[in-house]
C-alpha cells in the first residue's frame, strides 16, 4: 500500500457522515494511509487548490482479533516479585536491622523461600489462612512474603485485642496455623481455650525472641507442648531453592485483615495480589520514596500490613529498622543512629514525639506519613518545627493503605506557618492509581458542592479497593454499589480547589438542635490549648438540644496549674460558634485507643451515654 508523507502544516479533517464537523490537527510527518484519509479535493473537484487540503476519515477501524491477552503479557500482578528483584540488585545491602541483628536482602530472600518451603511441606495449601501475632520484628516482616509464597493468605492479628476477640477472629478466618511471638503465648492459649469443643484448632509455631524472654518465659513453658515447631527451625528445614507458588490469578487473595475495631465490630477485609501491587507502588510514588531509604517501623505491621510498606521497602531495596514497641526516646535514638529517612504513624504518634523531653530538631529532613485520623493543625505545626517533613494521607483497611494524599503545592511554601499547617491538615486528592474520589450527598447520592462547607459521605473507586468482607455478602454489597463506588462511612467536604477534607466518621457527627456538628473541628480547637495532650469529642444526650458536644481530654505532664472544665469551655467559646462549644468536659489520664493510635470513640460514647441527659443552664440558651 502506498503511503504519502506530508510536510508540517495545519490540516483540516472532515469526518464522513459529519459534513459540518471538522477537526484541526498538526500534521508533522504523519504517515497517513490513502485508504484511511481521503483528500476531499479528489471527491470535490470544485474546491480551490489554494485552500488547505481536507481529508475524510474512514469509519473502518483496526482489527483487534489477534490483539488479546496472552501468557507473555498477562502474568498476574503480585508484590512478591519485589523480594526476588531486591535480592538481585541490593543483595549485600541491609534489609532488616533489629537490635544487634542485621540481615541483607539476599538473607531475607533465602529465609522467606525456606519458610515457604516448610509451610508447604506441613500441608499449608493455596487459599489456607495463616495467622501471626507479633510486634514489628524480623519474622513479622518476613511472613509478609513467606506465607503468600506458599500460596496461603496472611492474617496479621492486632496484639492489643483480648482473648475473646482473637478467638472469634481465628474461628471466623478458619486459620490453619498461627505464628506466635513468645510474648503472646498466654494470650493465644486463652483464645484457643474459648474454641467450641471438638473444633479443630490451628497449629502453633513459636517465634522466640531474647528481647521478650523475661516477660514471657513462664507462659511459653506452660504451653510449650502445644507448638509443632519453632520459627527458626522451620527456616532451617526449608529448601532455599523452593519455587514459590505464584497466584493463578492476580485476583487471588493475599491478605486477610480485620478492621481495627473503632466501631466495636471488626470485619474481615480480603485483599488480592493485584490490589496490593497497585497500592504499594502508588504509595511509593506519592510519598516520593527513593531507592535504599531507611524506614523505621513505628507503624504496626498488623495495621493494614503497615500501609503496604512491608512490600514497598523491598521494591526500593530499603532498610527496615524493626522495634518491638513505640517509645519516643528510642525513636529519636534510632533515627539518629541509622539516619532514618522515613517513618509512619497516626496523629497520636506525632503528638507523642512532639511531647517527648528528648525531642531535638534533626539536621536532615525526616519524612513522616500520617493517616488514620485527621491531625490537628497545631500538632502538625509542632511536628514540623522539629525537622519532620509531614505528609498527610487518608485510607482505610478496605483500601489497603492511603489512597488520598495532601499533595503539596510549591506556592503554599510562601504562606504563613499557621496557614500551611491548616492546608496540610486536609486529606487532599486521589493518588495516581486511584480512579476517582468524591463526596456525595447521603440522601440523593449526588456530588456535593465544592465549597468546603457542604457535607457528604466520602466514596472511592480504584484498583486497591478490597475484594470484600469475608463471609459477609450483605456488608460487601452495602459498601460497594453497582454504580461502582465504595462507601467509606467517613463524612467530609470538597474544597473549591478539589482537595478533600474529612469532617468525621458518619457515626461521630453530633446533631445538636438540628445542626450537624463536626467533632473533628471541635477537637482541633481543643488541641490549640497548650495544656491539652489528647482530645476527643462525642455526643452526650441533652434534654433540650437532643445532643451536645462532650469533650474527653487528657492533659500534658508537668503542668504547674491544670485547667478547669470552665476554662476549657471558655477556650472553645472564644474560637467556635456557641452550638459547637462542649457543654461537658471530662478529664482522663489517657484516652482509650486502638493499637494503631485511633481513639476508640465508641467507648467514649458509651461513657457519655451513661452520664445521662445534660441538664444545665447552657442547654437552655438560644443558639
Amino acid at each position: 500500500m502506498c503511503s504519502t508523507w506530508f510536510s508540517w502544516r495545519p490540516v483540516k479533517l472532515t469526518f464522513k457522515g459529519l459534513t459540518d464537523s471538522a477537526l484541526m490537527c498538526n500534521d508533522y510527518n504523519s504517515n497517513f494511509r490513502r485508504s484511511t484519509l481521503v483528500p476531499t479535493h479528489e471527491a470535490k473537484r470544485s474546491i480551490s487548490m489554494k485552500t488547505s487540503k481536507r481529508y475524510i476519515i474512514s469509519s473502518q477501524s483496526i482489527s483487534t482479533e489477534d490483539l488479546k491477552p496472552r501468557p507473555a503479557n498477562s502474568s498476574p500482578l503480585t508484590p512478591l516479585g519485589f523480594l526476588e528483584r531486591a535480592a538481585t540488585i541490593y543483595g549485600d545491602s541491609p534489609s532488616i536491622i533489629y537490635g544487634d541483628t542485621t540481615y541483607t536482602w539476599s538473607d531475607t530472600h533465602r529465609r522467606c523461600l525456606q519458610l515457604a518451603s516448610s509451610l508447604s511441606s506441613i500441608g499449608i495449601q493455596r487459599g489456607h489462612v495463616v495467622s501471626v501475632i507479633s510486634p514489628n520484628t524480623p519474622p513479622m516482616y518476613e511472613l509478609h512474603f513467606a506465607v503468600p509464597m506458599a500460596g496461603a493468605i496472611l492474617n496479621t492479628i492486632n496484639t492489643r485485642l483480648d482473648a475473646r476477640t482473637i478467638s472469634i477472629l481465628l474461628s471466623h478466618s478458619e486459620s490453619k496455623l498461627i505464628f506466635v511471638d513468645q510474648a503472646f503465648c498466654a494470650l493465644i492459649h486463652d483464645a484457643l481455650a474459648l474454641f467450641p469443643p471438638k473444633t479443630k484448632r490451628p497449629m502453633l509455631v513459636l517465634i522466640t525472641d531474647d528481647a521478650a524472654a523475661e516477660e514471657s518465659s513462664l507462659s511459653c513453658i506452660m504451653i510449650h507442648d502445644d507448638f509443632v515447631d519453632s520459627y527458626e527451625e522451620m527456616i532451617r528445614k526449608g529448601d532455599s531453592d523452593f519455587r514459590w507458588i505464584r497466584p493463578v490469578s492476580e485476583w487471588d487473595p493475599i491478605v486477610l485483615n480485620y478492621t481495627s475495631g473503632t466501631t466495636s465490630s471488626p470485619k474481615g477485609v480480603v485483599q488480592c495480589h493485584r490490589g496490593i501491587f497497585i497500592i504499594t507502588l502508588d504509595v511509593l510514588l506519592e510519598w516520593e520514596v527513593p531507592k535504599q531509604s531507611v524506614y523505621l517501623w513505628t507503624l504496626p505491621m498488623f495495621h493494614g500490613n503497615g500501609w503496604s510498606l512491608t512490600w514497598g521497602m523491598a521494591a526500593v531495596g530499603g532498610t527496615n529498622i524493626c522495634i518491638r514497641k513505640f517509645d519516643a526516646a528510642l525513636i529519636y535514638s534510632l533515627i539518629r543512629r541509622h539516619h532514618v529517612t522515613h517513618l509512619c504513624g497516626a496523629p497520636v504518634v506525632l503528638n507523642m514525639l512532639t511531647n517527648s523531653p528528648t525531642n531535638r530538631p534533626f539536621d536532615w529532613p525526616v519524612k513522616i506519613l500520617t493517616c488514620g485520623a485527621p491531625p490537628p493543625s497545631e500538632v502538625l505545626l509542632r511536628t514540623e518545627s522539629l525537622g519532620f517533613d509531614v505528609t498527610h494521607g487518608y485510607g482505610l483497611t478496605e483500601t489497603a493503605g492511603p489512597v488520598v494524599f495532601c499533595s503539596w503545592k510549591a506556592e503554599w511554601n510562601q504562606l504563613p506557618t499557621t496557614e500551611r499547617a491548616r492546608l496540610k491538615s486536609r486529606q487532599g486528592v486521589r493518588t495516581v492509581a486511584m480512579t476517582a474520589v468524591d463526596v456525595v450527598d447521603q440522601k440523593t447520592g449526588e456530588s456535593v458542592k465544592r465549597d468546603g462547607i457542604s457535607i457528604g459521605e466520602i466514596v472511592l473507586r480504584g484498583g486497591s479497593i478490597m475484594l470484600g468482607y469475608l463471609k459477609d455478602r450483605d456488608a460487601t454489597t452495602k459498601s460497594m454499589t453497582d454504580e461502582g463506588w465504595f462507601f467509606s462511612g467517613d463524612v467530609g467536604v470538597m474544597h473549591p480547589d478539589g482537595y478533600l477534607e474529612i469532617k468525621d466518621r458518619s457515626k461521630d457527627v453530633i446533631i445538636s438542635g438540628g445542626e450537624n456538628l463536626s467533632s473533628v473541628e471541635v477537637e482541633s480547637v481543643l488541641y490549640m490549648n497548650p495544656s491539652v495532650n489528647e482530645a476527643a469529642v462525642v455526643a452526650r444526650p441533652d434534654e433540650f438540644w437532643g445532643e451536645t458536644p462532650c469533650a474527653f481530654v487528657s492533659l500534658r505532664e508537668g503542668l504547674a496549674q491544670k485547667p478547669t472544665e470552665k476554662e476549657i469551655i471558655e477556650h472553645c467559646r472564644e474560637k467556635l460558634p456557641r452550638f459547637m462549644v462542649p457543654k461537658t468536659v471530662v478529664f482522663m489520664t489517657e484516652l482509650p485507643k486502638t493499637s494503631t493510635g485511633k481513639i476508640q470513640k465508641y467507648l467514649l460514647r458509651e461513657m457519655a451515654m451513661s452520664m445521662g441527659h445534660a441538664n444545665h443552664p447552657q442547654s437552655k440558651e438560644k443558639k
